[in-house]
């Protein structure tokens, strides 16, 4: 089927175009001279062919005698002219419209952050069907509805931080629009145990960790997406129910296998603990200080059991133990967990984060949607 949008031409052409077309192509052949022949003043074929008055039924009968054109074509052409132009009033009264919901749109939604990731492109209607589709919406009053009650209701703050609320609306939106796109196994609550078990291996190794770590995830019907870095949203992890599973976003906003592994545990202990029994739920965590809150606190205790065990951190907080490289790497290898996990670890308990080491703490990633430092 021909798409409409690609035959509607730029203007609506008049039948008066063919008339003046005729008489250019029979030579001496002059407005007054059809004119008369027709038995029409000069003045008002003038007017026909200009494009000020239609062509009648009358006026192509008159006009078929006198070029031999078929009455039936100058009808059609008349005809086609006023659909053409009812068509194109219609476009420009779609796109006036399109361009003051831009304008609306263009508050609440970092435009140009969307553009850099490829989502938009510089059509207009395509652009505001792109934005709804994001944003979960089927009307920008439901947008600007659905902004306001973020800002009151979604976020923990932290006056210690510079968050842009239209920023982390644009974030979050984002994290449940490519979540939703993911199609995983069903989620497997019973197999808890081999779920960590195996995401402690790919801390371990840290080889493509993202996609390692995602592709057990989805095999225990978790969802899992990175959402590129965006200023002056302090996002470290999201964790959601989408549809008919938990859902996990991260941003590498520290390219680090220790603040990744943490992050994640995170973000899984909120899975365990607090969205399976509400699906309701949904936890943003913020890169600040949580002690004021249970249910980070939880999830910040559940996350470091996990990732070293009550053996090794006895070892860890033995007196004789000596916090030096040589140690952190030795008990690594016997535990087989990431030396870099322990030192981010031991830097969290002790909340002193600058500290002299050359163990590696880079994460070694790829994802298909990943981001730079």
């Amino acid at each position: 089927m021909t798409n409409r949008e690609e035959i509607l031409p730029y203007r609506a052409t008049h039948p008066g175009v063919l008339i003046k077309d005729e008489l250019e192509a029979r030579g001496g052949y002059k407005q007054k001279d059809l004119a008369k022949e027709l038995g029409v003043k000069a003045s008002f074929l003038n007017e026909v062919i200009k494009g000020r008055r239609p062509v009648t039924a009358d006026l192509a009968i008159l006009l078929e005698k006198a070029l031999e054109i078929p009455a039936e074509y100058w009808m059609k052409f008349q005809s086609q002219y006023e659909i053409d132009r009812a068509r194109i009033k219609e476009k420009n009264i779609a796109r006036l419209n399109n361009i003051e919901v831009w304008k609306v749109i263009k508050e609440i939604v970092p435009v140009s952050y969307f553009k850099k990731l490829g989502y938009l492109s510089d059509d207009l209607e395509s652009d505001i069907q792109v934005v709804k589709g994001i944003y979960g919406v089927d009307k920008v009053d439901d947008l600007m509805a659905t902004y306001a009650r973020s800002k009151v209701s979604f976020y923990r703050r932290s006056s210690k931080l510079k968050i842009d609320d239209k920023n982390m609306f644009a974030w979050s939106s984002l994290a449940r629009y490519e979540a939703q796109k993911q199609q995983v196994m069903p989620y497997r609550v019973h197999n808890e145990g081999s779920l960590f078990e195996r995401l402690n291996r790919v801390f371990y190794e840290n080889r493509d960790t993202v996609a390692a770590a995602q592709e057990v995830l989805v095999d225990n019907g978790i969802k899992f997406v990175l959402i590129p870095k965006l200023e002056k949203t302090p996002v470290d992890g999201y964790s959601f129910w989408s549809e008919d599973n938990p859902a996990i976003a991260m941003t590498l906003r520290h390219s680090r296998i220790d603040n990744f592994a943490f992050t994640l545990l995170h973000e899984l202990a909120h899975v365990s603990l607090h969205i399976d029994s509400g699906r309701e739920r949904s936890f943003i965590d913020l890169t600040t200080d949580r002690k004021d809150d249970i249910q980070e606190k939880e999830a910040d205790m559940f996350a470091q059991e996990k990732l070293i065990p009550e053996d090794c951190w006895s070892e860890i907080k033995a007196s004789n133990f000596k916090l030096n490289d040589d140690n952190i790497l030795s008990v690594g290898e016997k535990y087989q967990i990431n030396p870099a996990i322990i030192l981010g670890c031991i830097c969290y308990e002790n909340k002193k984060w600058a500290c002299k080491t050359k163990i590696d703490r880079r994460l070694r990633a790829s994802a298909s949607r990943s981001q730079g430092e």
